[in-house]
């Protein structure tokens, strides 16, 4: 594997598991990999879960790691070609990342929707000048329309966790103060899509993803009706993808918060969320504190989807 920006870049997914739960049982087993191996990882936004985890994982197999903040501590880059640069922005990016490639092995990359353009937000602009002109293989630490390593965390947690072969899940949109790109829900309605299980969506009216992400999922207006018999909920925030409207938020409904009512529809399920999460928005105190949350497992898998990712970019080096 060379470049890692969706789930169909993982291969089988049984077989992703395997190395998966290869990995987490032997945290330090491939260092060799990585000797005199660097990882330079570019933050155009802001980041916890992803920066940790995955300086983490390279460091379990042994890189070296370069941490780049785009909007702080490093020039203001300009993206757009056949621009005067007499503004705020002294470098371009098509300097900056050849540059950036001939200093590392392999580059993870964060740069999240403007919602300046949907064009440019899904074309994945800024991801894919990386991949193009870096030299290097690249990964994708959330980009404008997936986030991939969080989905696959979110796929290994759901296979530790499950009750069942084939669990009811359950993609809920919930209420945020903020404007979202739809990065989380696009790539978690991605792979589970990759995977058999029951797939169920449920958003406001207007609330609806790009059909290639809902794939075969079920659209549900009812968020209670979707709730009934699910194995696993997982609370996100978007905001509107369809045009007029897109990057917009239509509505802040409190009623869509996931609350004991809600998850006493379930079979017992556990909640999900990537994380940071508004408490009392997205979900109230009693859910996300209750021993059936696994935010927590859910964010520590970070590191192994980061991991093996890692291992086989390094492998085919």
């Amino acid at each position: 594997m060379r470049n890692f920006t969706k789930v169909q870049d993982i291969g089988d997914l049984h077989e992703a598991l395997a190395k998966a739960k290869f990995v987490k049982e032997n945290l330090y087993a491939d260092q060799h990999l990585g000797k005199n191996k660097t990882l330079l990882m570019i933050f155009f936004n802001s980041s916890l879960r992803t920066r940790l985890s995955t300086q983490k994982a390279a460091l379990n197999l042994g890189m070296n790691v370069i941490v780049l903040d785009i909007n702080s501590g490093a020039w203001k880059l300009e993206i757009e070609r056949g621009v005067v640069m007499d503004g705020d922005k002294p470098e371009h990016i098509l300097e900056a990342i050849p540059v950036i490639g001939s200093y590392c092995d392999v580059i993870g990359v964060r740069s999240f929707a403007r919602f300046e353009s949907k064009e440019d937000d899904y074309t994945e602009k800024i991801l894919n000048q990386f991949i193009q002109y870096s030299g290097k293989p690249v990964f994708s630490m959330e980009a404008a329309t997936r986030h991939p390593l969080q989905s696959f965390a979110d796929l290994i947690t759901i296979e530790e966790y499950k009750k069942t072969e084939r669990p009811k899940v359950v993609l809920t949109w919930a209420p945020h103060p903020k404007a979202l790109p739809q990065a989380v829900p696009n790539s978690f309605a991605e792979w589970m899509n990759a995977t058999d299980y029951e797939f169920v969506i449920t958003h406001p009216k207007g609330y609806e993803l790009a059909d290639e992400f809902v794939g075969r999922a079920k659209v549900e207006y009812d968020q209670k009706k979707a709730f009934e018999g699910a194995d696993f909920i997982y609370a996100k925030n978007w905001s509107a993808y369809q045009d007029p409207n897109y990057g917009q938020v239509l509505c802040k409904d409190m009623d869509w918060m996931v609350d004991e009512a809600k998850m006493a529809l379930t079979n017992n399920a556990y909640f999900m969320h990537c994380l940071p999460v508004r408490r009392n928005m997205i979900v109230s105190d009693a859910v996300i504190e209750s021993p059936n949350s696994i935010v927590i497992p859910e964010a520590a898998n970070r590191v192994v989807s980061a991991q093996t990712v890692l291992k086989e970019i390094l492998s085919s080096l």
